[in-house]
């Protein structure tokens, strides 16, 4: 069983460059908190830096939204998700597929999700046929002949490199044109030690290693890497990515490892 670590630096680069190639159009974006009705939340530090600064505030909240809300809708995004492979090395999108994005916005709230179809079903038309079967964020529409998984549209060249990127590629589609409390990923930052801007509370022996790495087995591999949620509640995360022989979609396990210790 070979190991290969990643420097976190790295990784953190590839992230950014994913993020930058998955930017809504400005058309298509919407203030997180566009109420007054909405309650005051605790801020988010920038950096891992700031994140002593967010107990000065005291015990974790979690984000509350007004009950009264809007009914929401769903729309196609003109945003390409598959540009976002363009330059990634390993990685490619297979040959006459394409990613397509469907938008959820209402006053509040807002989500998105990724679908791969075959090209010759991106027609708009097509994709606007399926929002009149969709309802409300937990029934997105799905157009007809996508597939179960987009990371089933995903190919590579099996190296260490590939896994690790499609890990994090795969959470940054899924996070795609999330606002407010549908947020998920976007709160977490990529760490190889815990920050020390905390005293951390460990739900079992601390893992000693904590750098990004991939475990190649025969046909097979495992993608492990850590991040810290900046957002209450505040915990260290350990990300287990499977890969089975000959695809990119994984069996992943995201599991809280450390809570802050008050």
């Amino acid at each position: 069983m070979a190991i290969q670590k990643f420097p976190l630096v790295t990784l953190q680069k590839v992230r950014q460059y994913i993020k930058n190639t998955l930017v809504l159009p400005k058309s298509e974006q919407r203030p997180t908190w566009a109420s007054s009705k909405s309650v005051e939340e605790l801020p988010e530090p920038d950096s891992l830096d700031a994140l002593g600064d967010l107990f000065k505030f005291g015990g974790a909240l979690e984000n509350h939204l007004s009950s009264t809300k809007p009914s929401g809708h769903w729309s196609v995004s003109t945003l390409n998700p598959g540009t976002s492979l363009l330059k990634l090395p390993s990685l490619q999108l297979k040959s006459g597929f394409r990613l397509i994005t469907y938008l959820y916005r209402a006053e509040l709230d807002g989500a998105g999700v990724v679908w791969a179809i075959p090209e010759a079903f991106g027609t708009t038309a097509h994709l606007e046929k399926a929002i009149a079967t969709a309802g409300g964020l937990d029934q997105p529409p799905k157009p007809e002949f996508a597939l179960t998984d987009f990371m089933q549209a995903v190919e590579g060249d099996r190296s260490p490199q590939s896994f690790i990127i499609a890990s994090i590629l795969r959470r940054e589609l899924l996070e795609i044109g999330t606002l407010g409390q549908h947020c998920n990923w976007s709160h977490h930052r990529l760490i190889d030690s815990p920050p020390v801007q905390a005293k951390w509370r460990w739900q079992a022996e601390q893992p000693r290693d904590l750098s990004p790495k991939v475990r190649l087995l025969p046909n097979q591999a495992a993608v492990e890497f850590f991040t810290c949620r900046t957002a209450a509640p505040v915990a260290l995360f350990r990300h287990i990515d499977q890969y089975l022989p000959g695809q990119y979609k994984p069996t992943s396990v995201d599991r809280v490892v450390a809570i802050v210790q008050r």
